[in-house]
């Protein structure tokens, strides 16, 4: 009796150990449904492998498309080989959204939901207290104080210009503002509202809000579609500046080279269009082009080229679906078929893709001229590897610091430095070089 109770108790646990691993071996793996204020993570191996054909990605797609072409999407995994030491310079911050090096290691950092503008010290990690004169804002959802970049004259001008979503007639809208920066550096004198891209929305979502300025000293805006349907149609219309790359001077006027220029109904202001949530944007070292990363729904996120006058598909065509699970628009993912730009890349599934910033500096040489893009969720830094206009390589980098990494910059001495929405200030440089 004894000798088969025991036989039955050995039976039932082993039983019971082989259902679990099958269990496990079934799980859903993919991704849950991602918003732009997701906090999945995904933790990424740094190993190096000797297979070449590995990529960087190693979850399932979320979607059955199938890329355009093999460059499209999941390229290899690359490893920087270049010893790095990583540090948090500030924490204890709010969501900082945007930052820019005004003066060798300071920078100016947007405060998202306070709507402050603070200076922060990379050599002894100081932060000033708020500059007065920032512009009141909406903050709700992920609306408030956003970007922020110098004007080309600084030195001089001491111009700053930011972007905000603005309470209007109607809702909100992204607008973009400018301010001297007083001699002191405690406050922003006779700001003033230069822009304001219209239609106003009662939303509270996809903002866009990236500025940069090009070679000619005039501002590149993005913004997004505002995210619900039906509004977000109107990225396809060129009445409307949701979902478009904006090209204005300083004071907020259209370029008189912009593609529409000339057509009675378009906006004047608009350069491209078909846009969903951009929230990236900055040009290639080499060939000056302007390139942008933006939000896809669930999965497709898009790394663009911006071509003056191209439409982009949005929300007509995507490599993503809805956060349902549903299909957009039928599920045609195509984008020259149905004449629109392809995307030089995308994420499936998803990696929310924020600020980016391309490396133009010698301090790091097997970076020069790759692509840095802050990631949302899952939470890392991504490295791209562009070589004739196509993506060859991705590394994902701090995927074990579980942050949210909001935007990117590259210093004049050659640090990686990304801002989270932790409140924390990242510097990532080679080893040695801050000693």
């Amino acid at each position: 009796m004894t000798k088969v109770s025991w036989s039955r108790l050995m039976f039932f646990t082993m039983l019971i150990f082989v259902l679990a691993l099958a269990a496990c071996g079934n799980a859903d793996t993919s991704d849950e449904e991602s918003t732009d204020d997701s906090d999945a993570a995904t933790e990424e191996s740094t190993d190096e492998s000797t297979d070449t054909n590995t990529s960087a990605e190693s979850k399932p797609k979320v979607t059955k498309f199938e890329p355009a072409f093999p460059e499209q999407t999941r390229a290899p995994k690359v490893v920087t080989e270049t010893e790095l030491d990583v540090e948090v310079v500030v924490e204890g911050l709010g969501v900082s959204w945007g930052m820019v090096e005004f003066d060798t290691n300071r920078l100016l950092v947007t405060q998202r939901e306070s709507a402050e503008l603070l200076i922060i010290n990379l050599e002894d990690g100081s932060v000033s207290d708020p500059i007065e004169g920032t512009p009141e804002v909406n903050n709700e959802g992920q609306g408030g104080l956003l970007d922020v970049t110098i004007a080309p004259d600084f030195d001089e001008s001491r111009l700053v210009f930011m972007t905000f979503s603005q309470n209007i007639e109607g809702g909100t809208v992204t607008a973009v503002g400018k301010g001297v920066l007083s001699e002191d550096e405690a406050s922003l004198e006779d700001f003033e509202v230069i822009f304001q891209a219209v239609p106003a929305y009662d939303g509270a979502l996809h903002y866009g809000g990236r500025i940069i300025f090009d070679v000619e000293g005039n501002l590149f805006l993005t913004t997004g579609e505002r995210s619900d349907d039906p509004i977000r149609e109107r990225a396809q219309d060129l009445d409307a500046y949701l979902g478009k790359v904006i090209h204005i001077t300083q004071d907020g006027e259209a370029v008189d080279t912009n593609p529409f220029i000339e057509n009675e109904n378009a906006l004047d202001g608009i350069y491209s269009y078909g846009h969903r949530n951009i929230q990236g944007v900055d040009f290639h070292p080499e060939t000056g082009d302007l390139w942008i990363v933006e939000f896809g729904p669930q999965a497709g996120d898009e790394l663009n080229i911006i071509k003056p006058g191209s439409n982009y598909g949005w929300p007509i065509v995507s490599y993503g679906i809805e956060y349902t699970g549903d299909l957009v628009n039928d599920g045609i993912s195509e984008h020259e078929e149905q004449g629109f730009v392809e995307p030089v890349y995308y994420w499936d599934p998803t990696s929310a893709p924020s600020g980016m910033s391309f490396y133009d500096n010698d301090a790091i040489p097997e970076w020069q001229n790759n692509l840095f893009i802050g990631g949302l969720a899952p939470n890392y830094i991504v490295r791209v590897i562009i070589e004739n206009g196509l993506v060859v390589g991705e590394e994902r980098l701090l995927t074990e610091e579980a942050q949210r990494f909001r935007d990117i910059l590259v210093t004049e001495d050659g640090a990686l430095i990304a801002s989270t929405d932790g409140g924390l200030i990242y510097k990532i440089s080679a080893a040695g070089e801050g000693n």
